[in-house]
C-alpha cells in the first residue's frame, strides 16, 4: 500500500514574490486553469491582504477553479484572516493558510514578542481561520532555524485550535537533507497529537537543497511538498514541483507514495508560467528544459536506440513532452480556434475579445506557414499585456539598420491619451528603439535584462523578449512577442515601463 502525497502548489503566491514576476489576475487565472488540469490538489492563489489587486486575483481564482482546493496567505492577524476568508468565499473547497515566526532570531528581531505571546497568536489566528472554513493550515516560519521543544509546543497548541495541516517551512534554505529529514520525523513522533495533521514541508532553494530537503522530509513522513512550477519564488526560488512529483513518481519503490498529477501536463504549464512571467527555463533543467531528454554521446545515443531503459529512467511523453501542433490555417474559423483554445485552457469573457485574438491569429498565419500552441499562448499572452497598456501603447514603429550606418528608429506611441513621435539613434535597433520610447515615457528606470527565446523552431518562428526594469528599488518584467524581433522587443518594453509608471501598492506577506 502506498499514501498519497499532496501537491500544494504557490505559483501564484510565493512564486510571483519573485522579483518581477508579478502576474496580472487573468494570468493567475489562466495558470490556475493549467494547474487545474493537472490536478494539483491545493492552489495558493495569493496574499489577500497584500494589495486590492491580489485580493481580487484570489478571488478570481477561487470562482473559476472547480477541482482543486483555493488557499489563501494571511499572518496571524485578525485582518488578514477575515480578508482571506473574504477573498475565499466562492471557493468550492476553500483553504487558508495562517503564519507566525517561531525562530529566535524572528521572535526577538522581528516579531518582538515572547514565546507564550507567540503562541497565543497562533492559537488565535487558527481559531479565528476555522470561522471561515474546517481548512486551515498552520507554518511557523523560519521553522528549520526554531528550537524543536518550541516547535513541538506551538503544534501541538494549533492542532488542538483546529489546524488540519502542519507546514515546516525552511524560510531561508538553511537546512541539509539529513537535518531537515530528521526534524520531520522528530516532530511527527514528539508531538502527542500529531495524528490528527497532516505534516508539509515548504523548502526554498537558497543553497540549491530545496527538492533535496522537501524528499527528505517526505520519506520521513511529510504528505504534503509546497512547490512552484519551475521551481520559481523568491531569492534562489522554492522546490521545484516537476521535480519533486516525478522523483517520487520514479522512486515510487523508495518514497513509498504517490500523487494524483496528471504529469502529462507538466511541460504546458511550466512553458505558460516561464511565458507569463518571463523567467525562461534553463535549457539543462530537469524534467522541463529543452535538453532534459535529449542525447548527444554516441554511447548514449546508441544505448538508448537499443533500449531506451538504458539511459532514461523517464519517458518524455509521460511529462507533456510532444509535438502537439495546432492543425489549423489561416482558412480555419472562429469556432475552430476558439475550440483549440479552450482545450489549452484559455476561455474569452466576451465577444470582443475572442474577435481581436481571432484576428490577431490571422496576421500570423500570414507570417508563418504552421503554427504551434506555443505560439497560440503567446498570442494570448501578447495581447493580455497589450490589454493592460493604460498609458503607453506602440503605434508604429520603423528602423533602419545598414552596414557603416548608425541605426535608427522612428516610432510612434500613444502616451497619456494623446500621439507621440519620436526617434532616436542607438548601437544597434532595439537601443535605438528603446531610447526613442524613453524619449517620450521618461521613466528614469534601468535596463537590467534583455532576453530573446524563439517559441518554437524555424526562421519564422516568433520571437519572445523579455525585459527587466529597475527603478528606485522596485524591479518589474516585461515581455513582448512577434514574428519580428525588434517589434517584440519594443512591446517587451512598453510592457514593462507601463508597469514601471504604474503605482506600487503591494506589499510583501512577510513585512
Amino acid at each position: 500500500m502506498t499514501d498519497r502525497l499532496i501537491i500544494f502548489d504557490t505559483t501564484l503566491r510565493d512564486g510571483e514574490q519573485s522579483p518581477g514576476a508579478s502576474m496580472t489576475k487573468d494570468e493567475k487565472v489562466r495558470i490556475a486553469k493549467a494547474l487545474e488540469r493537472m490536478r494539483v490538489d491545493i492552489i495558493e492563489a495569493g496574499f489577500p491582504i497584500a494589495s486590492p489587486g491580489d485580493f481580487a486575483a484570489v478571488q478570481a481564482v477561487a470562482t473559476a477553479v472547480k477541482e482543486s482546493r483555493v488557499c489563501g496567505l494571511a499572518r496571524a492577524l485578525d485582518t488578514d484572516i477575515d480578508r482571506a476568508g473574504e477573498a475565499l468565499k466562492t471557493a468550492v473547497a476553500p483553504r487558508i493558510h495562517t503564519f507566525i515566526a517561531t525562530s529566535p532570531i524572528h521572535m526577538q528581531k522581528k516579531l518582538r514578542m515572547e514565546p507564550d505571546q507567540v503562541v497565543a497568536q497562533a492559537v488565535r489566528a487558527v481559531k479565528r481561520a476555522r470561522q471561515f472554513t474546517d481548512d486551515v493550515e498552520f507554518s511557523p516560519e523560519d521553522a528549520g532555524r526554531s528550537d524543536p521543544d518550541f516547535l513541538c509546543r506551538i503544534l501541538e497548541a494549533v492542532i488542538d485550535a483546529g489546524a488540519g495541516t502542519l507546514n515546516i517551512p525552511d524560510t531561508v534554505g538553511y537546512a541539509m537533507p539529513e537535518q531537515f529529514g530528521a526534524l520531520i520525523r522528530q516532530l511527527r513522533e514528539r508531538i502527542p497529537n500529531a495524528d490528527k495533521a497532516v505534516f508539509s514541508v515548504h523548502c526554498h532553494n537558497d543553497l540549491g537543497l530545496a527538492v533535496a530537503n522537501s524528499l527528505a522530509a517526505v520519506a520521513n513522513g511529510a504528505r504534503q511538498v509546497e512547490c512552484t512550477i519551475n521551481g520559481l519564488g523568491e531569492r534562489a526560488g522554492n522546490a521545484a514541483l516537476e521535480e519533486i512529483v516525478m522523483a517520487v513518481r520514479t522512486r515510487e519503490d523508495y518514497f513509498k507514495c504517490n500523487t494524483n498529477l496528471d504529469t502529462t501536463q507538466i511541460v504546458p504549464a511550466s512553458r505558460l508560467v516561464a511565458g507569463i512571467t518571463g523567467f525562461a527555463v534553463q535549457p539543462n533543467k530537469a524534467i522541463v528544459g529543452v535538453n532534459a531528454f535529449a542525447h548527444e554521446s554516441g554511447i548514449h545515443q546508441d544505448g538508448v536506440l537499443k533500449s531506451r531503459e538504458t539511459y532514461e529512467i523517464m519517458h518524455a511523453e509521460d511529462v507533456g513532452w510532444s509535438a502537439n501542433r495546432m492543425v489549423l490555417g489561416k482558412h480555419s474559423g472562429r469556432n475552430a480556434f476558439r475550440t483549440r483554445l479552450q482545450e489549452l485552457g484559455v476561455s474569452f469573457v466576451t465577444e470582443e475579445e475572442l474577435n481581436d485574438a481571432f484576428g490577431r491569429f490571422k496576421d500570423l498565419a500570414d507570417k508563418k506557414h504552421e503554427i504551434y500552441d506555443d505560439d497560440l499562448q503567446a498570442l494570448v499572452t501578447d495581447a493580455n499585456l497589450e490589454a493592460g497598456n493604460e498609458r503607453v501603447k506602440l503605434l508604429t514603429l520603423r528602423v533602419c539598420s545598414e552596414t557603416g550606418e548608425t541605426p535608427e528608429a522612428h516610432l510612434t506611441l500613444w502616451f497619456d491619451g494623446g500621439e507621440h513621435g519620436a526617434q532616436a539613434q542607438g548601437g544597434g535597433p532595439v537601443d535605438a528603439s528603446y531610447r526613442a520610447i524613453e524619449s517620450v515615457v521618461k521613466s528614469g528606470a534601468t535596463l537590467l535584462l534583455y532576453s530573446v527565446n524563439n517559441i518554437t523552431t524555424g526562421t519564422d518562428a516568433q520571437g519572445e523578449v523579455t525585459v527587466r526594469l529597475e527603478k528606485g528599488g522596485r524591479i518589474v518584467n516585461g515581455q513582448g512577442a512577434d514574428t519580428d524581433i525588434v517589434i517584440a522587443s519594443a512591446k517587451a518594453y512598453v510592457n514593462a515601463v507601463n508597469k514601471i509608471i504604474a503605482p506600487a501598492a503591494k506589499a510583501h506577506p512577510q513585512v
